[in-house]
């Protein structure tokens, strides 16, 4: 039987940046595309705007240093990548800048997301052996 190991989250330097980066790139993210979608150049009524809501219950979990949290999360940015990717081609001027911040705050989540796993994962203590 494999040994299992304990990734109760340290309280290390390491671990708490990669969480501050990731929540900090997650409200930016937020509030790009509410500002996006509801302000800045809305598409049509601003209904796009309800593209955060598979962001918010992500809060929680990266606050509480759920790992299953940020590795989901490292896959969903990738929609928002590609969003922003498809927009940067499809729109002009100031909704073209804001699908460039876009995927490049993705894209970031993305590292601090992984970062933050691959640190956990690297420093997991062994649990101990049931009898």
């Amino acid at each position: 039987m494999p040994a299992q190991t304990s990734l109760s989250a340290p309280a290390d330097g390491p671990t708490r940046a990669t969480r501050a980066l990731a929540v900090a790139l997650l409200a930016a993210l937020i509030a790009l595309c509410l500002g996006w979608e509801l302000w800045w150049a809305p598409t049509g009524r601003g209904t796009l705007a309800i593209k955060v809501l598979p962001l918010l219950p992500t809060l929680p979990g990266l606050l509480r240093l759920r790992m299953y949290t940020y590795r989901w999360l490292s896959l969903l940015v990738w929609l928002y990548a590609a969003e922003g990717l498809v927009r940067i081609g499809s729109e002009t001027g100031l909704g073209a800048r804001l699908a460039g911040a876009e995927v490049l705050l993705a894209v970031g989540l993305f590292a601090a997301c992984v970062a933050h796993v691959r640190w956990r994962l690297k420093h997991a203590t062994p649990a101990p052996a049931s009898t």
